[in-house]
Formats: C-alpha cells, sequence, structure tokens
C-alpha cells in the first residue's frame, strides 16, 4: 500500500475523547424497552447485553465476527451531542463472514429478516420493535458497498475494546483510564465529517448509489436546520435524488407506503415537524424532478400534498374558514355573450406574468 493510500486510510479514523467514551457507555447501559406483538410481554435490555449474546450466538453456530460497530445518528450523537438530530434508532453492525451462500439463507438469524445478497452486498437485518420509535437494529453484515447516505451520518464506532473492558476490568472507567475506541467516518475523512456535524453542512457524494437517493435524508436534514456548503451543487444532486428515487420506488403506492413508513419512524414524538418535511420534500420533487412523465409528476405531487394535509389535520393545524378564500373557475360557456344569467367581473392580474388564462378564476367570498 501507497504512502498516500495510508495517508488517506488514517484521515477515515479518531480515537475517542474521555467524554465521548462516556456517552457511548452511557448509550450502551441506557435500558431500552422492546414491545412484543399481542400478548407477548414487553423486555427491557441494555444494548451491551444484546451484542454480547448476539455475538455469543453468532459465534456457537460457527459464524466468525470480525468486530461490532455503532452506526448512524446514535453514533454522531457520541461524537457531537449537540447535532440537532438527536437519536431514534440504535444501529449495531456485526461484521461477520459468510462462507457461501447456503449459510446466508439458512442461518437463523436471517430466515425471517431482511436479506441482501448479490454481488457487491451480503447482508441482513434484524429491527427490535420499540412503540416509541427507539428501535434497536442489528444488521449483519459481510460486504456493503454503501453504507451512508451524507456525511453527518457516516460515523462508526467500534465496540469491541468497551466490551472487552467490561469483561475484564473490575476497576471502573475513569478519564485516566479507559479503553481506547476509535471512530470511523466511511465518507472517507473523520474531521471533515465531523466539521460538517458540528456546522450542520449538508454533504454527500454519489447520490444516485444510496436506495432512495437520499431524498427523504435530505430533506429531513434541511427541516433540522442542515443547510448545503454548495446550494448550485446541491441542487445539482438533487436531481439524481429524485431520479433514483423515483427508480426504487416507481409505483403510488410504493411511494406512499415509503412516506409513511418514513413519517412514523423518523418523526414520532415530532410530529409538529412532518408538515414541514412534506413541504419541503414537495419543494425539491417539484423543482428537481426530471425523470417521469407529466402525469406521474403531478400524481407524486397530489400525494405529498394530501399527506402534508392529513399531517396538518393531525396537528389540528387546518385554518378556520373564515381564513379561507377558496375559488371556483366558470364553466366555458359562462363567457357566452348570450349567456346573460351570471355577472363575470373583469379581474385584472397582479403581476404583469400572470397569464389570462387564469383571469376567469373567481373568489367565493
Amino acid at each position: 500500500m501507497s504512502s498516500g493510500n495510508v495517508s488517506e486510510m488514517s484521515r477515515r479514523f479518531c480515537v475517542l475523547s474521555w467524554e465521548q467514551v462516556r456517552r457511548l457507555d452511557a448509550i450502551l447501559g441506557e435500558s431500552v424497552p422492546i414491545h412484543g406483538r399481542g400478548n407477548f410481554p414487553t423486555l427491557s435490555v441494555q444494548p451491551r447485553q444484546i451484542v454480547q449474546v448476539v455475538r455469543a450466538r453468532l459465534e456457537e453456530r460457527g459464524i466468525a465476527v470480525r468486530d461490532v460497530k455503532l452506526n448512524g445518528s446514535a453514533a454522531s450523537h457520541v461524537l457531537h451531542q449537540d447535532t440537532g438530530l438527536g437519536y431514534k434508532d440504535l444501529d449495531l453492525i456485526f461484521g461477520v463472514t459468510l462462507t457461501d451462500d447456503r449459510a446466508f439463507r439458512l442461518e437463523a438469524y436471517v430466515q425471517k429478516l431482511v436479506k441482501v445478497c448479490n454481488d457487491t452486498d451480503r447482508w441482513s437485518l434484524i429491527s427490535l420493535s420499540n412503540n416509541t420509535g427507539k428501535n434497536v437494529e442489528l444488521k449483519f453484515v459481510d460486504s456493503l458497498r454503501r453504507q451512508f447516505e451524507f456525511s453527518v451520518d457516516s460515523f462508526q464506532i467500534g465496540l469491541d475494546s468497551l466490551l472487552l473492558f467490561d469483561r475484564c476490568s473490575e476497576t471502573p472507567m475513569s478519564e485516566s483510564f479507559h479503553p481506547t475506541v476509535l471512530g470511523e467516518s466511511v465518507y472517507g475523512d473523520f474531521q471533515e465529517a465531523l466539521d460538517h456535524l458540528r456546522q450542520r453542512t449538508i454533504a454527500t457524494r454519489s447520490p444516485e448509489e444510496i436506495r432512495g437517493g437520499g431524498l427523504l435524508k435530505y430533506c429531513h436534514l434541511l427541516v433540522r436546520g442542515f443547510r448545503a456548503a454548495s446550494e448550485s451543487e446541491m441542487k445539482s444532486l438533487q436531481r439524481y435524488m429524485c431520479s433514483r428515487f423515483f427508480i426504487d420506488f416507481p409505483d403510488i403506492g410504493e411511494q406512499q407506503r415509503k412516506l409513511e413508513a418514513y413519517l412514523q419512524n423518523h418523526f414520532s414524538g415530532m410530529e409538529h415537524k412532518r408538515y414541514e418535511c412534506l413541504a419541503t420534500l414537495h419543494r425539491v420533487v417539484n423543482e428537481s424532478t426530471v425523470c417521469l412523465m407529466g402525469h406521474e409528476r403531478r400524481q407524486t405531487l397530489g400525494l405529498i400534498s394530501a399527506l402534508a394535509l392529513r399531517a396538518l389535520a393531525e396537528q389540528n393545524a387546518l385554518p378556520t374558514v373564515t381564513n379561507v378564500t377558496c375559488y371556483y373557475q366558470p364553466a366555458p360557456y359562462v363567457r357566452d355573450v348570450n349567456f346573460s344569467n351570471y355577472y363575470v367581473a373583469r379581474v385584472q392580474p397582479h403581476a404583469p406574468l400572470c397569464s389570462s388564462s387564469f383571469q376567469t378564476w373567481q373568489p367565493c367570498n
């Protein structure tokens, strides 16, 4: 490996400070309720217990575990507490070696779970349900080409040294005595990604490689006060986001299910932000979608508008009737000079750019 490659690899990693290690330890020690369906009881477990048990069971079945990492928003929270995003899910990545496709198919952990197995990606996912939206997600990864959407969610924190310390040390952790914990940014440059997180900057590359194009996460970041470092570059990337989203979700029913699931999973407890997210999505899709036919575009925009209206209704934020001006368009025959039952007022356009085709719209009040 050349010195340039070594330098590039080293920029991906950083040793966590004592404060960051303390936050990581607190997250791993927090009891998370796992709600059962029907009459099954609610279980209260700590993430560190889940990791230890799952790792032991995998190894019992002959599946080697390379490492275990904390990923996503929880990792971002460890590195910078005031991210503006908080964290909902606890994403745990188990690096595993799957010797053949048969083992991948038959392993009990993945039989009823999400499974992906192709030339570049071999992984499976189980999500332990939590009614408040704080799901514990276990991802078993042999290989995964694209591991992030944006730089601010590209962090992974190795847990092995901290879990080993738990098992082996009788002395509690302190600032002068704690394990070395390594963080990594799969975006590339750890310090650059951390600066993006601190400054609430949106940055990504090749969004067409992301399932869904990262479109919904992009709108989510905008709603949370994040802004693109380069507006012109991001406008260009928006087109790729929209194109990939509609490739992955071409049917209006799929789009609706995806949007509803995203709102449920990422805005639980923040329902007041759902309308803002949908309004932002409507604007981005309207500005940057170039891959849809006219009727498909109108159909999608109509869906987003309907969901936004429902979000307002759920907040009891719909305006009162006294604040609403309704407009109607008279039937074509009203323009006939021989039709005298209606008086059609001449409405002057408010701006010189207004089209004359809209001058027959009349206010109801």
